[in-house]
């Protein structure tokens, strides 16, 4: 028998973004597009197929709005099925988002308009949440002071390493019109984060799927639940489509993060092999899988410093 190279990651999480929920009374997205129902979906094929994430990060532009009525959908949407799961919420303000209804209704705090920057960890892995927005636009900044917080968050190693949260990613796009959205002054951000322990930077916005680096470190951006860029236009313009929605698993290793793709909907499936036929044919090929011991690190929870 041969020994499998990976055993079972350290960690899961669900990435998912760009939910453009709106309230209920409200027109839908292009008068076409209901945001409740295409999320309802997603979360239908990620129970059906039993995943079991750590957590569940939703990386900005929760609502389309900023309309409380659309958060407290949100919530009644995707916390009953974490609770299920035994999993946690960790929610990422982006630029269609209003940072008092957001507060109010995803984290029960006191309506406030200053940046929403958090520390969370999953029992040693730390996930740092940044607020990219600018109130009243859609580019992106992060200003001196939550550079200065990032900083002295980071000068301190977490057990398993950090996961960078923010919405604006720090990547180039291939559709040029989003140029006039992107993350404003991204040297600035890139000086905190060299040399420190994080291992990954996830985001949206986007509205599609893409991959790069950023000061040394991978960025995986996930595309939206509610409507996808369509890549296939014309070079030089912009298509938004209903399809080809999306989210992202990332399975967290001892030395290697893995982000995958998810389509949510498959439009024609050619064979499935359940879990009890993929270990027969693994025991046939003479493969064992490599177990270790999941590791938690004994340390109290990161507090939250913002």
């Amino acid at each position: 028998m041969r020994t499998a190279e990976y055993p079972a990651p350290e960690r899961i999480l669900l990435h998912l973004s760009d939910t453009h929920l709106r309230a209920a009374s409200t027109p839908r997205l292009f008068d076409a597009v209901d945001g409740v129902a295409r999320l309802a979906a997603t979360i239908g094929v990620i129970e059906a197929g039993g995943l079991r994430p750590d957590a569940i990060i939703v990386t900005g532009d929760l609502a389309d709005l900023g309309e409380p009525g659309a958060y407290a959908d949100l919530r009644a949407l995707l916390e009953p099925y974490a609770q299920r799961i035994g999993a946690r919420v960790l929610w990422v303000m982006g630029n269609h988002d209003e940072r008092g209804a957001f507060r109010v209704g995803l984290l029960d705090e006191a309506s406030d308009l200053r940046p929403v920057d958090r520390v969370d960890e999953l029992d040693g892995l730390r996930v740092v949440t940044l607020d990219t927005s600018v109130p009243g636009h859609h580019h992106g900044e992060v200003r001196d002071a939550q550079l200065a917080w990032l900083a002295e968050v980071l000068a301190t190693p977490a057990p398993l390493g950090t996961i960078l949260a923010m919405h604006h990613p720090p990547v180039p796009s291939v559709l040029p019109l989003a140029a006039s959205v992107e993350l404003h002054d991204q040297s600035r951000l890139a000086a905190v984060l060299r040399g420190t322990d994080v291992r990954a930077i996830i985001a949206g916005h986007l509205h599609y799927s893409t991959f790069a680096t950023f000061a040394g470190i991978p960025v995986s951006v996930a595309s939206s639940t509610c409507y996808a860029q369509d890549l296939t236009v014309p070079v030089g313009g912009t298509r938004p489509q209903d399809g080809a929605q999306a989210y992202n698993i990332v399975h967290v290793y001892d030395d290697t993060v893995v982000h995958s793709v998810v389509p949510v909907d498959a439009p024609r499936i050619l064979e499935h092999i359940d879990a009890e036929e993929a270990q027969r044919r693994l025991q046939s090929a003479g493969v064992a899988p490599l177990i270790a011991v999941r590791r938690d690190a004994p340390t109290e929870p990161i507090p939250v410093l913002r």
